[in-house]
């Protein structure tokens, strides 16, 4: 997984693995980020558990997954972002960061770096993404990568907003 570790001027991302699950379940069920994540559902420690699983199998199998992010000189995790194995055709990009952090770009930096990953080293084309209507700062960070809306929907009678982005559009 050494192949997989990220920087940038104030992050270190690296993959996420099974020792992270009591930290992440921990992040992932905090109501502020759960809010938007899994739709306001606190999820089971085994749901977590699978979506660590899942994410080491798309680094074998595609090269990327969710890496968690920290700030520079910290064991601690600030946050997540990554790419999901959603569809042949592109990956879909997730961010999360933990709430007393908010408004510091960290979601932003990490989900750049991971772009840049996605584009430059892995070749990918197009990168997806969504995102409920309400939630404004994960759409400002989407916009802010250069990230364009590309349709509106309803699901589970939430409105989501869709994005892509494709290779060279990224604000980088």
């Amino acid at each position: 997984m050494i192949a997989y570790l990220l920087h940038t001027e104030r992050l270190s991302l690296r993959p996420c693995q099974n020792e992270d699950l009591d930290s992440l379940h921990e992040l992932w069920i905090d109501a502020n980020v759960r809010h938007f994540l899994f739709d306001d559902r606190q999820i089971s420690r085994e749901e977590a558990q699978s979506f660590i699983e899942t994410s080491v199998a798309n680094f074998a199998n595609y090269g990327y997954g969710i890496w968690l992010f920290f700030e520079n000189q910290s064991d601690s995790i600030a946050g997540f972002a990554g790419l999901l194995h959603s569809s042949p055709q592109a990956p879909s990009l997730i961010f999360g960061t933990r709430p007393l952090l908010w408004g510091r770009g960290y979601a932003k930096e990490a989900a750049q770096a991971v772009l840049s990953y996605g584009f430059d080293v892995l070749g990918l084309e197009c990168v997806i993404a969504d995102v409920d209507e309400p939630n404004e700062a994960s759409i400002r960070v989407l916009e802010a990568l250069g990230m364009s809306q590309t349709r509106r929907a309803i699901v589970n009678g939430r409105p989501l907003l869709y994005y892509e982005i494709h290779t060279g559009q990224a604000h980088l």
